[in-house]
């Protein structure tokens, strides 16, 4: 099985932003140490939870500070820029680090109502287009000319570089048909809702056609994991991050904890039957049962590579995540 790294660049309790990025930086050099396959940098606006709010620009710094992993949007948010931004963005970034860079793209907007209308300049954005958009944008990124007549008089450059390879998000199955008929990449978000299903992958593979981009149809799966030596371990790292959920889904958006403040925090019995229901996009335990768990889901769903993103309270016991899981599926 691929492994591979999806970060969100988290701000934990007592962190700044600015120790969040440097975490990512660390994170994508131990990745390539272990023989990750990719890292993915997620977009997030108008929050203090998170500090990736620009990853293309972190993509640029991490492939700096690599070698060998791929590296990635998980996604851009399509709806805040142009098809010939997007573009002109990631030729640039694959012309430094040829067949290196992934142009993951995702059509939700990745914060509130108000920075939607802040990154528009005030104007309606645009959310009906989505597909139209990622069209036009790989089409530039080929050197094609698009059809749309708002771009078919430009080229985006630098032109005749390596091609990033292209991926599509999903977290409910509504796009798993557009990413197969594009011939790119499919990612699945199994730890937002838990909702993958094997008919969803299916339908992907069913409807793909080959491209420029992709040859044959490639799914990744992210995954929510708090792995460590012991499952004792585990639970109490986990713990901060079933709380922020938990939080999270009664509309309070608060800071993750540390372990210690998570396990004496005061839960009611229905907050407790949450959190458990919740552990379908959670997966907490030792490395052996994730790694097990993993390779299950493999077998049943049919998918490529599992990307895991992981947030412990301390880096160290981030990092350990990563390397206890390379241990038993690298």
């Amino acid at each position: 099985m691929r492994l591979s790294i999806l970060d969100q660049a988290p701000i934990t309790m007592g962190n700044k932003a600015a120790d969040a990025l440097k975490k990512a930086e660390q994170l994508a050099i131990l990745g390539d140490e272990l023989g990750y396959h990719r890292m993915w940098m997620a977009e997030h606006h108008a929050t203090n939870t998170f500090a990736s709010s620009a990853p293309e620009v972190a993509t640029a710094h991490l492939a700096a500070k690599t070698r060998n992993i791929r590296v990635g949007t998980g996604g851009v948010m399509m709806m805040h820029y142009s098809p010939l931004k997007l573009a002109e963005v990631f030729k640039t970034l694959s012309a430094f680090s040829p067949g290196r860079i992934d142009f993951g793209v995702g059509r939700a907007p990745g914060g509130d109502q108000r920075s939607i209308y802040a990154l528009s300049e005030g104007r309606q954005p645009l959310m009906h287009n989505m597909y139209e958009k990622f069209d036009t944008a790989l089409q530039l990124i080929n050197d094609e000319v698009p059809i749309d007549d708002l771009y078919n008089q430009t080229i985006a450059t630098p032109s005749r570089v390596v091609l990033p390879e292209a991926w599509l998000l999903g977290s409910t199955g509504n796009s798993a048909i557009q990413a197969g008929v594009r011939g790119v990449g499919y990612s699945f978000a199994q730890f937002f809702n838990g909702e993958m299903t094997k008919e969803i992958l299916d339908l992907y593979k069913k409807n793909f056609q080959p491209s420029a981009f992709m040859e044959k149809p490639e799914i990744n799966v992210s995954y929510m994991v708090t792995t460590a030596e012991t499952k004792e371990e585990a639970e109490f790292e986990a713990k901060p991050q079933d709380i922020w959920r938990l939080l999270f889904m009664k509309g309070r958006i608060a800071p993750l904890l540390t372990p210690e403040e998570a396990r004496d925090y005061p839960l009611t019995e229905m907050d407790r039957m949450t959190i458990q229901e919740n552990r379908k996009i959670h997966l907490v335990g030792d490395a052996k049962e994730i790694a097990t768990l993993l390779q299950k889901e493999q077998e049943q769903y049919g998918f490529d590579e599992a990307m895991i993103v992981s947030i412990p309270h301390s880096q160290e016991k981030r990092l350990v995540v990563y390397r206890l899981l390379a241990r038993e599926l690298l």
